[in-house]
């Protein structure tokens, strides 16, 4: 013969199995998702327009040719690739607001590519891209403060100034002879090659002795012209947030520098633009 439960006992056994299932944990939430560090490429140009304010001058090839022309709207399409989510060009952010309308009567068919590098890619890149517009993020309120050293070489070490001035009587002649007979495309593998970035850092360490000991005109002059680059690449962190994507565009004496910021910033993560350079 069965024996019934007490409806006491059941009532009770209903409420313990309620608590039980009260008191377990709730499943853990899925950890939010962190974006991923940037992505940050960088392409060292020359001056497309050159107007002739570095030590270094030289003739300029011209960029507006038809196969030039084609091969830099093919630059763009590659470039865009990438996938950029922001394009920073060398201006400074004061003229944005130029650099904005300038984008945009260009992209609505209203006005024509100007010669200058900002344009040509950085128009071409941002406009492939889909983007508004392109970033400035140069810093020219500070310049290579060399005045001090050449008056101290030219009264204390004249032989060094005659040296340096046929230094860069030497690289001048190169850079012309360079644009007057290679190809575009093998002009900026060269604004972007290791070696070259080496042997423009190198011009600074060159001068960094003079007058040590004293009023270090020479460090001080290397110094003022990392102060502006260390500012550019603030700029740079600043669009390269995580989740982005950002290509740089500059002059090689920036990227030069660039390059080393970037190697040592554990925040970003560098992209290589050497294949991109290729037709």
């Amino acid at each position: 013969m069965s024996k019934r439960r007490s409806p006491y006992v059941v009532l009770l056994l209903c409420v313990v199995a309620f608590a039980m299932q009260a008191a377990a944990p709730e499943p853990a939430a899925a950890p939010a998702k962190v974006p991923a560090p940037a992505i940050v490429m960088l392409l060292g140009v020359f001056h497309f327009a050159n107007p002739g304010l570095d030590m270094v001058k030289s003739e300029v090839i011209d960029v507006t040719t038809p196969a030039n022309q084609a091969y830099l709207a093919g630059l763009a399409q590659r470039l865009a690739a990438f996938g950029p989510t922001d394009v920073l060009v060398e201006c400074d952010p004061a003229a944005q607001a130029r650099q904005d309308a300038q984008f945009a009567a260009w992209r609505d068919g209203d006005a024509a590519l100007t010669v200058n590098e900002v344009q040509q890619i950085g128009f071409r890149v941002a406009g492939e891209a889909g983007l508004s517009t392109v970033t400035c993020f140069d810093e020219g309120g500070v310049q290579w403060n060399a005045a001090p050293m050449f008056e101290y070489m030219a009264a204390h070490a004249p032989e060094r100034k005659a040296a340096i001035e046929a230094l860069f009587a030497s690289l001048s002649a190169r850079h012309t002879r360079e644009q007057t007979t290679l190809p575009l495309p093998e002009l900026l593998r060269l604004a972007n090659d290791p070696a070259r970035d080496r042997e423009n850092k190198a011009l600074y360490i060159g001068t960094n002795d003079l007058d040590a000991g004293g009023g270090f005109a020479g460090a001080d002059a290397a110094a003022s012209w990392w102060q502006r680059n260390f500012r550019m690449y603030a700029n740079v962190q600043q669009a390269a947030a995580r989740g982005r994507r950002v290509l740089v565009v500059a002059g090689q004496g920036h990227t030069a520098i660039l390059r080393d910021l970037l190697a040592l910033d554990g925040e970003r993560q560098a992209e290589d633009v050497m294949p991109y350079l290729v037709p």
